[in-house]
């Protein structure tokens, strides 16, 4: 969209004045002067970000990639996969970048923990070798999370929506990451638990590496997370969903493909790939990385217990968390019009 462009009362009469003398002068005579072009519009300035996924496992790490890269207030810097299964997470990023024309992204292979091995989107990668991947890959994610960081001009914002053993590897071996970054994921249960359920429940990102988040979340950095009770209740359907499934766009056809693939192999309804999203948890972290007027914010302190709950807690560091929707319907908007719009 074109920016508007404003006119000062000075300018207003500096145009009349030169378009009077124009009419007045002799024939055959025009004025040489004309109102100065006012100044093109700068371009909003770019954040930074890196992104750690365990994509691979449920498919909304893919939604929440494709997103990432429709976001214009977003610069993507590194993207990492964390959680185990390092060779198969990142030939799926290294993949899905490489398909959708953003292979300037670099793919760092992340910490080769368990669990090992693929998962429901391996068909996409089978016959995939990240030696040919255009960009760079590097073989120490977590080290390349740590100098992404550091050598950045400006403050990084960091989007997690994995367990976070790779972020707090990073923290341990280099504090200092804290100091020139902001944390942004999805994690835990305030409210609500899975499905709106009116319980909490040990949301699996925090459950799977307890001790990780709480070194994530009680690092000196700025901290914001969605919930299951925001994030848990995202999904597209009806004319949303076919927004983005008729989609032309490359990133768009991408994440439908994957998403098909991924409901083939968890042996979903053959159905459900052309008719409607899975639960798309991550997409909401990615958002609020740029923006949160969808959003209730409140500031709260957790506790993270062994077993994966995140237990309200008056002395505990203060997070920014998501605790509602101010407006559901408008977020979902936004996602489709988002991912389905041409690059």
């Amino acid at each position: 969209m074109n920016p508007i462009t404003s006119i000062t009362r000075r300018q207003f009469l500096r145009q009349a004045v030169v378009a009077s003398a124009t009419i007045a002068g002799p024939s055959g005579i025009t004025s040489a002067f004309s109102a100065p072009a006012p100044a093109p519009a700068s371009p909003p300035k770019r954040r930074p970000v890196i992104l750690s996924t365990d994509i691979g496992d449920d498919i909304d790490d893919t939604w929440a990639l494709g997103l990432l890269l429709k976001s214009p207030e977003l610069d993507l810097k590194l993207v990492v996969g964390d959680y185990g299964k390092s060779q198969y997470r990142a030939k799926l990023l290294a993949k899905f970048l490489q398909t959708v024309g953003h292979s300037q992204v670099p793919v760092g292979i992340g910490l080769d923990i368990e669990p090992r091995g693929e998962g429901p989107q391996a068909a996409c990668v089978k016959d995939y070798q990240l030696s040919s991947y255009p960009g760079k890959v590097h073989t120490d994610g977590v080290q390349a999370i740590i100098n992404t960081i550091l050598q950045s001009p400006e403050p990084v914002t960091l989007i997690d929506i994995s367990p976070t053993p790779n972020i707090a590897a990073a923290l341990a071996r280099e504090p200092r990451i804290a100091g020139r970054a902001r944390f942004v994921g999805m994690y835990g249960s305030v409210h609500l638990g899975y499905g709106g359920a009116k319980t909490c429940a040990a949301e699996w990102n925090v459950k799977a590496a307890p001790q990780a988040c709480r070194d994530v979340f009680t690092a000196p950095w700025d901290v914001s997370i969605t919930p299951l009770d925001t994030c848990g209740l995202v999904s597209l359907n009806g004319s949303r969903y076919r927004k983005v499934g008729e989609s032309r766009d490359p990133v768009a056809a991408a994440v439908i493909e994957n998403y098909r693939v991924w409901n083939r192999a968890i042996g979903g309804q053959p159905t459900s790939a052309e008719d409607h999203s899975s639960t798309l948890f991550d997409t909401v972290a990615v958002y609020l990385a740029c923006g949160r007027d969808f959003c209730n914010m409140e500031r709260l302190g957790f506790r993270v217990t062994d077993d994966g709950f995140t237990v309200a807690d008056p002395k505990a560091k203060l997070l920014n968390v998501a605790v509602s929707w101010r407006n559901l319907d408008g977020f979902l908007d936004f996602l489709a019009e988002r991912l389905a719009s041409p690059a």
